[in-house]
């Protein structure tokens, strides 16, 4: 049997180690529940699992969700390791180049990219891993640098790079090649190893107050409930560690999901409500949470989470 050409660049995705989920045929969306209608069940039994949890490089799911070749890929940009950059075009006539970049004969997100790299004094990244996206654009695949989580950025918002240049990272995804957006594919133009992402680009895109990668102490929380089955174990130390990553922002708000999440468990009786605490709390400190606004919102979580679950005989 002819394997499907989706179901072939779905496996070479997770075959780089690069995770993967499905996107809605012919879109940019991914084609799973939301948190309003998840069921609760399966990778969710413990909380919602969105894309980027549920991201996989499992051969055989890909084999199942893949070989009948319905959906596009998406790719999870923080889990797989990488940081794209992507180059953008024009979305109409009147998409134009603010003023500061008008008068350099500058037209697409390419242009200032190579203005950029000018200005900084560096050479045009060539050689990393590189996609022409369906409007023609163009995604160039870095591998992430050790040390510091790096954020989506979009166009000159923020520590943005520019007009039409986004970045993709932890939180972020991209449609990944083999599929199509609109009838439009995205391909592979060099297929070569992702480049470690330069020096200069890692400070531009480095938030002022970054969050280290080595922020929270796993160690000590699996120490800690390493008398636990487990599957309990994941779940707490998969919690830790989404709040230890969530950015500026969204730090509190994660703690309180996390905690519901966790809030089930400990109402099933399968997780100590001190070992839950313990773990959320080593999370959120080790992010610049104070600790009193920790411990009100793992106790709200907790409780949220609790509410609607009968503990096991």
């Amino acid at each position: 049997m002819t394997r499907h050409p989706l179901l072939g660049a779905a496996l070479a995705a997770a075959e780089r180690g690069w995770r993967i989920f499905p996107l809605a045929p012919g879109s940019k969306f991914p084609a799973l529940h939301g948190e309003d209608d998840c069921p609760r069940t399966g990778s969710c039994t413990t909380g919602h699992q969105g894309w980027e949890q549920r991201a996989t490089t499992d051969l055989e799911l890909i084999r199942r969700t893949w070989g009948p070749g319905a959906y596009g890929i998406g790719l999870a940009c923080g889990p797989s390791g990488l940081v794209v950059v992507d180059l953008d075009r024009p979305k109409h006539p009147k998409d134009l180049p603010p003023a500061r970049w008008a008068g350099r004969g500058i037209t697409d997100g390419l242009d200032v990219f190579a203005a950029l790299c000018e200005q900084h004094g560096q050479p045009m990244p060539a050689g990393t891993f590189t996609v022409r996206t369906g409007r023609g654009g163009l995604h160039l695949y870095f591998a992430a640098p050790a040390g510091v989580v790096l954020r989506n950025t979009t166009g000159e918002k923020g520590n943005g790079l520019g007009w039409k240049v986004d970045t993709r990272a932890h939180g972020g995804y991209v449609v990944a090649p083999g599929s199509t957006v609109n009838h439009r594919p995205y391909t592979v133009t060099l297929d070569a190893p992702p480049m470690p992402l330069p020096g200069w680009l890692t400070t531009l895109l480095t938030p002022q107050n970054p969050v280290s990668a080595v922020r929270l102490d796993v160690a000590a929380v699996r120490a800690r409930i390493g008398r636990l089955n487990a599957y309990t174990r994941a779940a707490v130390t998969g919690e830790a560690e989404k709040v230890a990553a969530a950015g500026e922002g969204t730090r509190n708000h994660q703690l309180f999901a996390s905690a519901a999440a966790l809030g089930r468990l400990v109402a099933a009786g399968t997780l100590p409500e001190g070992d839950a605490v313990d773990a959320l709390l080593s999370a959120g400190q080790s992010v610049g949470l104070g600790e009193m606004e920790c411990r009100r919102t793992i106790a709200k979580g907790l409780a949220r989470g609790g509410s609607g679950v009968g503990r096991a005989a």
